[in-house]
């Protein structure tokens, strides 16, 4: 009798289609991800440093994770779990721009496409030196708020059998959670940490995190995350997404 085809307990007459059924091992296949972590955001002389009070931005909030974004890559090489970074770009032409494709956008996003930030091949564009990626780590190019919109990032990470993206970098309520939510719909579980993600706007901040918490998976903090993931590691208790 193949799998498929085995019959249930509760009723010998009815055949279970177990071939079908989703059934989630003890184990947990993550991966984390850098947002946007590059010296046009987050560098003292990036273009955010020179340009974001136009906008309200607040490099001084962005910076104050990176110790705890360091820390959580740093777990992560020691556990070997894939490390992605983002990295946002724009071309020097302005091609890319969204007011290139829409007709309706807010004030402030016109005002950020007035700063120069993130132009492909430029320094602004690199990642900070306190984060730089390693040769076995991964980097996304991306031109929109999304990891997933049109990169390669969910394609990478159907390749190597990951089911749970750990969530870190700015800012917190535009490419963060755009992110996150695009994961958590494609069928990924999430996680935010709410230590190793900023934004220039704290109430936009708190609203992220009261979101996630609520509607899509869980938030916690750098020491958490890493407990859990030693506890994992030594197989001392099973994973679950539960808050």
């Amino acid at each position: 009798m193949g799998l498929a085809e085995r019959r249930s307990p509760k009723n010998p007459d009815m055949k279970e289609d177990t071939a079908v059924a989703r059934i989630r091992p003890p184990k947990f296949y993550p991966v984390l991800l850098v947002i946007d972590m590059q010296n046009g955001f987050c560098a003292q002389g990036g273009s955010y440093a020179k340009f974001g009070a136009a906008i309200g931005a607040d490099i001084n909030r962005y910076r104050k994770i990176i110790p705890n974004v360091k820390k959580i890559i740093d777990v992560c090489h020691e556990m070997r779990i894939p490390v992605f970074y983002t990295q946002q770009v724009r071309e020097a032409s302005g091609i890319d721009l969204l007011t290139r494709t829409h007709h309706i956008i807010p004030r402030r996003r016109l005002e950020y496409h007035k700063i120069p930030a993130c132009v492909i091949g430029t320094w602004d564009a690199e990642i900070i030196d306190e984060l730089l990626p390693t040769k076995d780590d991964h980097i996304v190019v991306k031109r929109r708020d999304s990891a997933f919109q049109d990169t390669e990032f969910e394609l990478w990470l159907k390749s190597i059998g990951a089911d749970t993206i750990i969530y870190t970098g700015v800012d917190t309520c535009i490419c963060v959670e755009n992110s996150l939510e695009d994961g958590f719909n494609k069928g990924y579980d999430v996680i935010l940490v709410k230590d190793a993600v900023a934004s220039s706007w704290p109430k936009l901040h708190e609203a992220t995190l009261m979101k996630v918490r609520g509607s899509y998976g869980l938030v916690w903090t750098t020491e958490q995350l890493i407990d859990m993931l030693r506890k994992a590691k030594r197989k001392a208790s099973a994973f679950r997404l539960s808050t």
